[in-house]
């Protein structure tokens, strides 16, 4: 579908329909629109409040701002002003007025990867309670979304950023850097942090999965991985060093596409495909694993007798999967809380950033029943 405009004409032409083209008189058009009906209704004000509590304004704010300062009788009759009106405080004038809005902005590329559940609770869990709201934007795995992202939560006045990644743009670091206010990059460290780095070595952490692997016998370890973003990319450089120290073949497996349970299947078909000898296999998360378990289920193939699997992120349902799935453990719940407890000294403690800018906290490696000995050398 498109516009395009023609004098005082405006062509439309929907082909998605295969409609023919249409010409609207845009004069028409305008009048028709100013003698639209109005709706009369307005946003109600603090000065309405004040009319209804038989109050002052000054009084009327100074009751909802520090209710404890005021006697019982005009917190009532406010209070029954405010619900009566269905009163929305102003939140952009009050955060324009004072450097303390209240809000937290944070950036993460899924909203519907599980791999963030734990991650925004623990904000919440952290946060909520200490009065501040928090603002979440999905930037989809993509650079470019992510400096948008990052621009329109920053016009939102946060008092700190918490970003999932450390890859920003050039034009989002220097955003971040000019906006004078903490920033916490999470999920993997960074040489070079915009403020404060929060989370583990990627790379460390796929290296520890498929020398796993390497360890128990098996030398066709393959890998694969979906999307193909800067964590799932280290954790490809870890799989290529264990490759290399046991002088085996890369058997890889990726795509761009959107990480899902069944594209887990879709990966390892195309795996065997290619290298039908694999007895051990690496995904790069918990969801791609638990496809490529249910595929060998649909197949006839054993796990781990005939194909080790292991997974990455040890969500919740992989200790429940039939085998329990092998995987990473990464700390994600600690990681935010603890993002959010630095930013809460900043912001309502003493000031202070932490000593070590730096923070690793690792992970763990879970071996469950989806990973075995090789049955044969290889």
């Amino acid at each position: 579908m498109f516009f395009i405009l023609d004098g005082w004409n405006l062509l439309y032409d929907d082909s998605a329909v295969n409609c023919p083209g249409r010409y609207f008189d845009i004069k028409k058009m305008i009048v028709g629109y100013m003698t639209l009906p109005r709706n009369k209704s307005r946003r109600v004000t603090l000065d309405d409040v004040a009319t209804r509590a038989r109050v002052s304004a000054v009084t009327a704010s100074r009751v909802l701002r520090k209710p404890e300062m005021v006697s019982a009788d005009l917190r009532a009759r406010v209070d029954s002003a405010v619900r009566e009106l269905a009163y929305i405080p102003n939140q952009l004038a009050s955060a324009l007025a004072s450097s303390h809005t209240g809000r937290i902005g944070v950036i993460v590329p899924s909203l519907t990867n599980g791999v963030f559940g734990d991650y925004l609770r623990a904000l919440h869990d952290v946060f909520v309670p200490a009065g501040f709201q928090v603002l979440v934007l999905n930037s989809h795995y993509l650079a470019g979304r992510e400096e948008k992202a990052i621009a329109t939560m920053l016009g939102q006045f946060p008092e700190a950023m918490i970003l999932a990644g450390v890859d920003q743009t050039m034009q989002a670091r220097k955003s971040l850097q000019q906006a004078g206010i903490p920033v916490v990059q999470t999920m993997e460290m960074t040489d070079d942090p915009i403020d404060i780095n929060i989370g583990l070595s990627q790379r460390e952490a796929g290296y520890a999965a498929a020398r796993h692997l390497f360890d128990l016998g098996h030398r066709h370890v393959g890998q694969i991985s979906a999307p193909h973003d800067a964590r799932s990319r280290q954790r490809l450089e870890g799989y290529l060093q264990a490759v290399s120290e046991f002088g085996a073949t890369p058997m890889l497996a990726s795509t761009e596409d959107p990480c899902t349970v069944p594209l887990g299947g879709e990966l390892l078909t195309e795996l065997l495909t290619r290298w039908p000898k694999v007895t051990g296999i690496f995904c790069g998360n918990d969801n791609l694993a638990l496809g490529a378990l249910f595929e060998c289920q649909r197949r006839g193939i054993r796990v781990p007798q005939d194909l080790s699997i292991m997974g990455f992120n040890d969500l919740e349902v992989s200790a429940c999967a039939f085998p329990s799935l092998s995987t990473i453990a990464v700390p994600r719940y600690e990681m935010a809380r603890r993002a959010a407890e630095i930013i809460l000294e900043i912001t309502r403690g003493t000031g202070n950033r932490p000593k070590e800018r730096q923070i690793d906290l690792g992970f763990r490696l879970i071996a469950r029943e989806s990973t075995g000995k090789a049955q044969t050398s290889a």
